[in-house]
């Protein structure tokens, strides 16, 4: 497992994220185990967070509608990686393909959004796996402190993800940044 992506990670947070790969590795194969699946672990570092794939054919009843399944299977295996370190994890999953898949049709849609000469901002940026679940939490309805807690960010970060995210969106107001976004993901999906 190797870091990737621009940014720059402590070799001892690097060990550390390969850590929670491994642990949730260890896991994520009981469970395949147990449900008679086959499937292969992928183990990255994206940035400041390990990332999990599970690849291989006959997975989807793991992703679920919508990708329910995979989120409540994400939890659980950072509750697993808790529970063996002690610390919070932050750590992706993705099954066949399903992130990964909803990531580049989330970049097009946002290419869609911007005319040639114009770049979205680093806040906002849809290669960034908080930008998703800060728009999760306020399409959810989280309060700023929530969605900065289960982001391990300030709540002042959230409040800049927010703001750029409304702009970006054309919104007005939470209802309508909630509505154009369930909009936007309708269409992507």
């Amino acid at each position: 497992m190797t870091a990737s992506n621009d940014t720059e990670v402590k070799p001892d947070r690097v060990t550390q994220l390969e850590r929670e790969g491994d642990i949730a590795a260890d896991y994520l194969e009981a469970l395949l185990d147990i449900a008679d699946l086959d499937g292969d672990i992928d183990m990255d570092v994206e940035g400041d967070r390990a990332m999990v794939a599970i690849v291989g054919a006959k997975l989807t009843q793991l992703v679920g509608p919508n990708g329910k399944v995979l989120d409540a299977l994400q939890e659980l295996t950072r509750l697993a990686v808790t529970q063996q370190t002690g610390d919070r994890s932050r750590l992706m999953l993705d099954v066949a393909g399903h992130r990964a898949a909803r990531r580049e049709q989330a970049m097009l849609m946002a290419e869609s959004l911007f005319d040639e000469s114009e770049e979205p901002p680093p806040a906002i940026s849809v290669f960034d796996p908080d930008f998703h679940e800060g728009v999760v939490g306020i399409v959810a309805g989280r309060l700023n402190k929530q969605i900065a807690d289960d982001l391990g960010i300030s709540i002042k970060t959230v409040e800049a993800h927010r703001a750029n995210i409304m702009e970006k969106l054309g919104a007005s107001n939470r209802t309508d940044a909630v509505r154009k976004y369930q909009a936007w993901d309708a269409a992507l999906f």
